[in-house]
């Protein structure tokens, strides 16, 4: 598995019409808190919700004619699914998602809203990408990798394309880490660009295979527990990780409480509401993780907000 920044902008050009250029704003709270200048991606403003719609989108548009008239199928905890069921709607091929029974409904609403043909099954998104596998072969559909794949992390990559085009002195990038797409195309684009930037995964404690595996530089077996940050939660493969040897930084994990505590302090300081998978890069820094930052320019990458209701009231009435 290889990627470049070729790919990422060869992928940018197939999918600038479709997507938003979202922007990055600076948080003068944080940065006042921390001693350092602190800016968000905000991709919780993207198309569908999420930065799923880019890698979606550059690798459905990438089919054969033939492959479109078969259909698309995809595993996804619910951000990805409602990506690909709205790339499959813009270039005229449906899209099957397979999900877990658990997957917020807000996520679910968003999936049919595009025309996606709903399956849950599981209570993990790697049972539900097992039955997926599975429905290939009897459907014949073409499977859409949520990260395991080179053309969807050409498209996510676009993010750190955009943001190292709009500010080139980044000194680091923190970004959620799942399956590890999103930070390979991001440190991919962001390195071809500004070499010395430091590019940080974060991770919950909650569910930390990527964590676990990049330490201990090979994949090794977790124990999972619930987590609000969904939309990272889940197994890894060996291809990502490998390729994040040569390209990401770091990785920290951060408790499931500050996951909620960024939750929390992005509602109230910027007024946006945003996953837990988002909040994880806040949950660094307020959790003083990140060492020697003073005086740094530092963007977290905000990669969603598809959030429902009940978990938005009962975190916003917790106690930091």
């Amino acid at each position: 598995m290889e990627l470049s920044l070729a790919d990422i902008i060869q992928a940018k050009n197939r999918i600038k019409h479709h997507i938003v250029e979202t922007p990055i704003i600076f948080s003068e709270p944080l940065s006042n808190l921390l001693n350092c200048k602190v800016y968000f991606k905000l991709e919780n403003l993207q198309k569908t919700g999420s930065f799923k719609a880019r890698g979606a989108l550059s690798k459905i548009s990438s089919l054969s004619i033939e492959e479109k008239k078969r259909g698309v199928i995809t595993a996804s905890s619910g951000n990805h699914a409602q990506a690909v069921a709205y790339a499959a709607s813009l270039y005229d091929t449906s899209a099957l998602v397979v999900v877990p029974e658990n997957t917020a409904q807000a996520k679910i609403s968003g999936i049919q809203r595009y025309g996606g043909e709903i399956v849950q099954l599981g209570t993990s998104y790697d049972e539900a990408e097992e039955y997926a596998y599975q429905l290939v072969k009897e459907t014949g559909r073409t499977f859409i990798p949520a990260f395991d794949d080179v053309v969807t992390m050409a498209g996510q990559g676009t993010i750190g394309l955009e943001a190292m085009l709009e500010k080139p002195d980044f000194d680091l990038i923190l970004v959620p880490v799942g399956g590890g797409g999103l930070i390979n195309g991001i440190a991919t684009a962001a390195k071809a660009i500004q070499p010395k930037v430091q590019v940080i995964g974060v991770q919950s404690e909650a569910s930390p295979a990527w964590y676990e595996s990049f330490m201990a530089g090979r994949m090794v077996d977790v124990t999972y527990q619930d987590s609000i940050a969904d939309g990272i939660y889940g197994g890894i493969h060996e291809g990502p990780l490998q390729l994040a040897f040569s390209r990401v930084d770091d990785n920290k994990l951060v408790r499931e409480k500050s996951i909620a505590r960024g939750m929390k302090w992005m509602a109230i300081h910027h007024r946006y509401i945003i996953e837990g998978s988002s909040a994880v890069t806040i949950a660094a820094l307020l959790e003083h993780q990140i060492p020697e930052i003073t005086g740094k320019n530092v963007l977290c990458i905000i990669t969603g907000g598809n959030v429902d209701e009940s978990l938005i009231m009962r975190v916003l009435n917790t106690d930091d």
